[in-house]
């Protein structure tokens, strides 16, 4: 047992990293994952010429395929254009990548459950269509949007652990060398299995919950 022990103490400083990375990636990946699915979501809703069919085949290829898979298109694709980028930007643009078209379906959803009174009423007040967006349809389909936006950034803590096999540095890589070391797998497994179960209970209880009944208290319909 105390040897036991006296292992896992002295991994404990590269678990740690592994988790930081962990961490870092996945809100990098919401960071800038966010913004552009916003972005594939309006070109494809305002069914902008030739981007919006570019819009969908990029979101509908995204959803269909492997995220391992991404990862090595990405990694190989970056290499045989002879662009050299530093690891942590490659794994965030995989992940970015891949969020982006979940989070452009949750947005699309999400603005279709608008009702289409709000547009009217944006119209009736001398508003724009893209002012209409912007100030009235955005902040409520966003307030809809917050379960699958949350969905999203869990999977992307789970997501981190693809980033493993093209040698990007976070929690699963460090398990990996950790146990090529000390030969105990099922244990390091383990423990990196309840770091990313503590993750996504962390981010579910203490951030999640106070945000959707901050939104809701917010949110005081008409009728």
């Amino acid at each position: 047992m105390a040897e036991f022990l006296s292992i896992v103490a002295d991994s404990g400083n590269l678990v740690l990293l592994g988790t930081f990375y962990t961490l870092l990636y996945a809100v990098l990946g919401m960071l800038f994952g966010l913004p552009l699915g916003m972005l594939v979501t309006f070109i494809r809703h305002e069914h902008v010429p030739v981007l919006a069919g570019l819009a969908h085949i990029y979101v509908s290829f995204m959803r269909s395929t492997p995220q391992l898979i991404q990862a090595f298109l990405v990694y190989f694709g970056l290499g045989a254009a002879g662009i050299d980028l530093p690891l942590i930007v490659i794994g965030t643009l995989v992940l970015t990548a891949n969020a982006s078209a979940y989070l452009s379906e949750t947005m699309r959803g999400a603005m279709e459950g608008v009702s289409t009174g709000q547009w009217s009423a944006g119209y009736s007040l001398g508003l724009t269509r893209f002012q209409t967006i912007c100030n009235i349809i955005a902040p409520q389909a966003l307030r809809l949007a917050i379960p699958g936006i949350s969905n999203t950034l869990i999977s992307l803590f789970k997501d981190t652990s693809v980033l493993s096999v093209i040698t990007v540095a976070e929690l699963m890589k460090y398990t990996g060398d950790i146990i090529s070391v000390t030969f105990r797998p099922f244990t390091f497994y383990l423990i990196a299995a309840f770091i990313y179960w503590g993750l996504c209970l962390l981010y579910e209880y203490g951030i999640h919950r106070r945000v959707e009944a901050r939104f809701k208290k917010a949110y005081q319909p008409a009728f």
